[in-house]
C-alpha cells in the first residue's frame, strides 16, 4: 500500500500522525511546504518532497503533481485541506489513483459551490475524513430538492493527542500582570467574528465586583470593535492581551479554566484539547465540534453559543469551588487519554486506507 500525502501546512498532532503510519509499516510519501516539524519527518525516513500550493486551481501545482502521479504508482492520494484537495482531484483526471479528502470546520459547502463538486461531492474522492463528528452530521444532512450525498463517504477521525506531548512546565502568568495565585480565564485562537471572543469579553463583564479573575487572551487581537469592547470594559485593568504565542498549550496550563465560545464553524479544536490536557477546566460553547470534547458537568462546561450569561455561571462555578476545578480538571485529562488518543487515529486512518485501497 503506497500513499501520498499532500498538504501545505501540517501541526504537531498531523506530523505525528504520518511518523507513526511510517512506524506501521505504511509506504508514505508527502509534498509538503517546509514547517518547523519537516526535520522530524525527514528523520522518521519518510520521504518528502517541498511543494507549494499557492491556490485552488494553482496550474502549476496541479501539472507538477500530475507528473508525480504518472511516474509513480500510488494506491492512495491523501490530501489535508481545501487547496490541496482541488489541486489532487484536477491533476488525477483520468488517473487510477483513489483521493481521500479532509475537512476540518463545519459548514461553508453547497451544492451550489463549484468548488464542492470538484471536491467533496466527486467521485474520484471515496472518502472524506472530518475531523469532528459534526463535520460528518452536516455533509449527512444536506439535501437539495430530495439529494442527499452517501453517508458512507464521510469518516469521522479525530486527531489525536499524547499525553507525552504534554510535559512542560506552565508558564509563569506574571510576565502578563497577573498576579500569582490568581482565577485565570484562559482563550487562545484567531480574531475572527466565529470564535465568539466578545461573549467571552461580555461574560466577564457579568460577573460580580467581588470577583476577583484575569481574562488572558492569546493571539493576536486586530478588530477594532473588539478592541473597543475591551478598552470600554469595567475590568479593562484584568483583560491581558498576550499576543501570537508559540507556548500557547503551557499557557493554558497555568489558566484556572480554558474557554472557547464559538459561535458557529468550529470542528476539533486543537486548543481545547491541549488545555484538557494539561488538566485544565474547558468552557465551550455547543456549536460544531466542540461539545464532542467535554461532558457536561464532568470534564467541563458546554454553553449554549452566544450565551454569555451561562459562561459567566460557569466560570463562577469554577471559582467558588477549588475542589470542583480539581476533580473536573483531572476528568478533563482522562478524557482525552480514554478518547481521543493518538494512538487510535493512526489505527483507524490505517483501516480507511485498506478500505479505500479495496473499492
Amino acid at each position: 500500500m503506497k500513499i501520498l500525502s499532500l498538504t501545505d501546512t501540517y501541526d504537531r498532532p498531523e506530523t505525528e500522525i504520518y511518523i507513526s503510519l511510517k512506524k506501521s509499516g505504511i509506504d508514505i510519501e508527502l509534498l509538503v511546504r517546509p514547517e518547523p516539524e519537516y526535520p522530524r519527518v525527514q528523520e522518521a525516513g519518510i520521504k518528502t518532497t517541498d511543494f507549494y500550493v499557492n491556490g485552488r486551481f494553482d496550474l502549476k501545482a496541479i501539472m507538477a503533481l500530475r507528473r508525480i502521479l504518472k511516474k509513480e504508482k500510488y494506491d492512495i492520494l491523501h490530501v489535508w485541506n481545501n487547496r490541496a484537495a482541488s489541486v489532487g482531484v484536477l491533476a488525477s483526471i483520468g488517473l487510477p489513483v483513489k483521493i481521500i479528502d479532509y475537512r476540518g470546520i463545519v459548514g461553508n459547502v453547497s451544492f451550489f459551490s463549484p468548488n464542492s463538486w470538484i471536491t467533496y461531492f466527486n467521485p474520484k474522492v471515496k472518502k472524506v475524513v472530518c475531523v469532528a463528528d459534526a463535520i460528518r452530521r452536516y455533509f449527512v444532512q444536506m439535501n437539495f430538492l430530495g439529494f442527499k450525498l452517501n453517508p458512507e463517504k464521510f469518516k469521522t477521525i479525530y486527531k489525536g493527542h499524547d499525553q507525552s506531548w504534554y510535559t512542560k512546565d506552565p508558564v509563569d502568568l506574571k510576565q502578563f500582570g497577573i498576579p500569582q495565585g490568581s482565577f485565570v480565564v484562559g482563550f487562545a485562537g484567531r480574531d475572527r467574528p466565529r470564535k465568539g471572543i466578545e461573549n467571552l469579553v461580555e461574560a466577564v463583564n457579568l460577573l460580580p465586583e467581588d470577583v476577583d479573575i484575569h481574562l488572558l487572551l492569546v493571539g493576536k487581537i486586530h478588530r477594532r470593535s473588539l478592541l473597543k469592547l475591551i478598552e470600554s470594559s469595567p475590568r479593562r485593568d484584568s483583560i491581558h492581551l498576550a499576543g501570537y504565542r508559540n507556548d500557547a498549550p503551557e499557557i493554558a496550563a497555568a489558566c484556572s479554566t480554558f474557554a472557547l465560545p464559538s459561535l458557529k464553524g468550529e470542528g476539533f479544536p486543537r486548543a481545547v484539547v491541549e488545555a484538557m490536557s494539561y488538566g485544565t477546566v474547558p468552557i465551550v460553547s455547543d456549536r460544531g465540534g466542540n461539545p464532542e470534547l467535554p461532558v457536561d458537568g464532568v470534564s467541563g462546561f458546554i454553553i449554549p453559543g452566544g450565551n454569555s450569561k451561562g459562561m459567566a455561571e460557569a466560570i463562577l462555578k469554577l471559582y467558588h469551588d477549588p475542589e470542583l476545578r480539581k476533580k473536573m480538571g483531572a476528568a478533563a485529562r482522562q478524557r482525552i487519554i480514554d478518547n481521543f488518543n493518538h494512538q487510535k487515529t493512526v489505527e483507524i486512518t490505517i483501516d480507511l486506507y485498506k478500505e479505500v485501497v479495496s473499492m
